[in-house]
Parts: structure tokens; C-alpha cells; sequence
């Protein structure tokens, strides 16, 4: 069975709650948090179900700067639980969401991983994406 790939709404809220707390650990994200940031940010959140069960996210967003004649894209997040895994659902969910920054005139899409998530990798590469030269650098305020 394919997995389908669809835009979050707010109905899918609590399910987005619980799957960010799997993926990312720590404080649950409160329902009305993520109601919120579906109903007024700039990114793009999947989800992607098996069988009507919701069994993986992504998110992504398209961003500009003066510095470049084009917009960029991320795919900033990526999730899909382990009882679903190689089903085809991070493939789908990437295409989908590469299909979204592009009617945004997005034409790059970066995405940041950690080096020893060879699963991740292996999906992204699957997809196209190939490895560069950057350095991520990051600082807590």
C-alpha cells in the first residue's frame, strides 16, 4: 500500500503533538501551540497516512533573502515511525513537500541532518539530494 500525502490541518493536531514528542522527546508541544502555528506561519506541514492512520510529518519552509535572485526551501523536519518505515512514506512526504516549495518558486531545497543518521541520509539521497561542503554552526541565546 502507498502512503498518501496530504496538508496538515488543524484536525490533525493532537496526532501532530504526539508524533513530535516520539521524534523530538522532551515537553509534548500543547494541541493549541501547533493549531496555532498551522493556522498562521509560513510552513509547510505533511502529513502522511497509511492504511486513514496518520504516521508521518515533514515540515518545510521557503524563505527569501536580497542576496539571492531565488528563494531557497528547507525541509526542517522529518518524521515517520518506526512501525512504518520502509513503506515509501519519507519518499512521498519529500516529494510532496519539494512539489509545495516549488509552486512557491523555490528552485534549491536544503536539508540539515545529523552525520550519523544514515537512515535519514540514505532517504534523502534516495531523493536526490546529494551531500555538500557547509558547515552548520549553532548558539543558544
Amino acid at each position: 500500500m502507498l502512503p498518501n500525502v496530504r496538508l496538515a490541518t488543524i484536525c490533525d493536531a493532537d496526532v501532530l503533538s504526539r508524533l513530535n514528542h516520539e521524534f523530538n522527546g522532551g515537553v509534548k508541544r500543547p494541541v493549541p501551540e501547533i493549531i496555532k502555528c498551522l493556522n498562521s506561519n509560513n510552513e509547510v506541514v505533511a502529513v502522511a497516512t497509511l492504511r486513514d492512520e496518520v504516521v508521518g510529518f515533514g515540515c518545510a519552509q521557503s524563505l527569501k533573502s536580497f542576496c539571492y535572485n531565488e528563494a531557497y526551501g528547507e525541509i526542517t523536519e522529518m518524521y515517520v515511525k518506526e512501525s512504518a518505515r520502509r513503506n515509501g512514506v519519507a519518499t512521498a512526504l519529500i516529494s510532496f513537500l519539494e512539489s509545495q516549495l516549488y509552486s512557491r518558486g523555490v528552485k534549491t531545497v536544503k536539508i540539515l541532518t545529523g552525520e550519523d543518521n544514515r537512515v535519514a541520509i540514505k532517504a534523502y539521497e534516495l531523493s536526490g539530494y546529494v551531500k555538500d561542503d557547509e558547515v552548520m554552526l549553532k548558539k543558544k541565546l
